[in-house]
């Protein structure tokens, strides 16, 4: 069973920069796509980033596209979101999600499409 967890979520003032890490375990992530999504209180869960199992595709929201990274390092069998310029509106519950399917395409963006979660790292940016 492929669990996995997030981490480096914390408070920083707007601006500022954080790295989010989602580990798995119990499977090998290379073999699979992996979304970053967020939630904020009293809003849906909204897509923020993917990338491909090699890692040469990558598909970001509008919202943090030029703020934010993905990137994967398979072997330490990790996916890692850089935050930079954070920005208030951008606080929210931060969640990994693993899609089993192969094929890389506009699905990705799709909360649906994920087989697998973690339990959330919380990101929250002063004023």
């Amino acid at each position: 069973q492929l669990q996995l967890v997030e981490s480096g979520g914390g408070l920083v003032q707007a601006g500022g920069s954080l790295r989010l890490s989602c580990a798995a375990s119990g499977r090998t992530l290379n073999t699979y796509a992996v979304g970053w999504f967020r939630q904020a209180p009293g809003k849906e869960r909204e897509f923020v980033a993917a990338i491909s199992r090699s890692g040469g595709n990558k598909n970001y929201a509008d919202s943090v596209k030029g703020r934010f990274t993905i990137s994967r390092d398979n072997a330490k069998n990790t996916v890692y979101l850089q935050m930079n310029s954070l920005k208030p509106e951008d606080t929210a519950v931060y969640y990994c999600a693993v899609d089993v399917d192969p094929w890389w395409g506009p699905k990705t963006s799709d909360a649906r499409t994920y087989d697998y979660w973690g339990q959330g790292t919380q990101v929250t940016v002063s004023s």
